[in-house]
C-alpha cells in the first residue's frame, strides 16, 4: 500500500458579506500544495480548534492577506494599515503559538502576512508602512523583484535566491526569536526561519505566484517533502 499523501492546512481569509462573513482562499495555494505532492486542506478560522488541527495536520501553510492588527503585541497599529479580520488574527495567533509549543516539528511556511505573523508571534516588530521610510516601496506592490540569502541554508531544499512576485505595504523590522535568511536589494527583510526547528519558514512574498521555480514551487515542494 502506498503511504499516503501529506495533509497540508491553508489558512484562509474571512470577509463581510450580506449574509455572513465568508471563508475564502485563492486557488493558487491549493494548487501550488497539490502540484507539489501535498492534500490541500483549507482552514476556516476557528481558534477553539488550533490545538486539534495542529494534531491531525501534517503541514501548514500561512497564506497571505491583510496587515496584522498590532496592539496585542504592544504596538498600536498603523493609521494607513489595513487590518486583518480579527478572527483571522486570533486563528492564526493560537495556531502558531500551539504549534510552537507542542508541534514544533511540524513544517510551516508562511507568506506575506503568514511571515509577518510568525515574526510577531517569535517576538519580533513590523515596519507598519513601508512608503514611510522606504524610497523604493514601490517595488514591493505587486510588482517583480530579486531576493538574495543572507547566509546559507535558509531551509532545507530551498535556495531562496531568484526573482519573486510581491504584494505588502508592511515588512518585518526585528524577527525577535527567527532569523532572518533573504533580503531584497533594497534591504527589505524577504525570509525568516527558526533554526531549532526542522522546517519552519517566512517568507515576505507570494511563492503561489511566482514564476522562478526556485523561489516558487520549490518551497512548496520542500515543504511537502518535510512533511513526509
Amino acid at each position: 500500500m502506498s503511504r499516503r499523501r501529506p495533509l497540508v492546512g491553508i489558512t484562509a481569509d474571512l470577509a463581510e458579506h450580506p449574509n455572513g462573513v465568508r471563508v475564502f482562499s485563492y486557488t493558487t495555494y491549493a494548487s501550488a500544495v497539490e502540484s507539489a505532492g501535498g492534500i490541500p486542506v483549507l482552514l476556516a478560522p476557528a481558534a477553539g480548534s488550533a490545538a486539534e488541527l495542529a494534531g491531525a495536520l501534517d503541514a501548514f501553510v500561512l497564506s497571505g492577506g491583510d496587515d496584522p492588527r498590532t496592539e496585542s503585541f504592544g504596538e498600536p497599529t498603523h493609521p494607513r494599515a489595513t487590518p486583518v479580520h480579527p478572527e483571522r488574527q486570533e486563528f492564526e495567533t493560537a495556531l502558531l503559538r500551539v504549534l510552537e509549543s507542542d508541534r514544533a516539528d511540524t513544517p510551516v511556511l508562511g507568506v506575506c502576512l503568514g511571515m509577518q505573523m510568525m515574526a510577531l508571534v517569535g517576538g519580533g516588530r513590523l515596519d507598519q508602512h513601508l512608503p514611510d521610510r522606504c524610497p523604493t516601496h514601490a517595488l514591493h506592490w505587486e510588482r517583480d523583484h530579486a531576493v538574495e540569502p543572507t547566509e546559507e541554508p535558509g531551509a532545507p531544499g530551498v535556495s531562496l535566491r531568484g526573482v519573486v512576485r510581491s504584494k505588502h505595504r508592511q515588512a518585518v523590522m526585528t524577527p525577535g526569536r527567527l532569523r532572518i535568511v533573504a533580503a531584497s536589494p533594497d534591504g527589505i527583510v524577504e525570509a525568516l526561519t527558526d533554526p531549532a526547528r526542522r522546517f519552519y519558514l517566512g517568507v515576505q512574498w507570494h511563492p503561489e505566484r511566482t514564476a522562478d521555480h526556485a523561489v516558487g514551487a520549490a518551497l512548496f515542494e520542500a515543504l511537502v517533502a518535510a512533511a513526509r
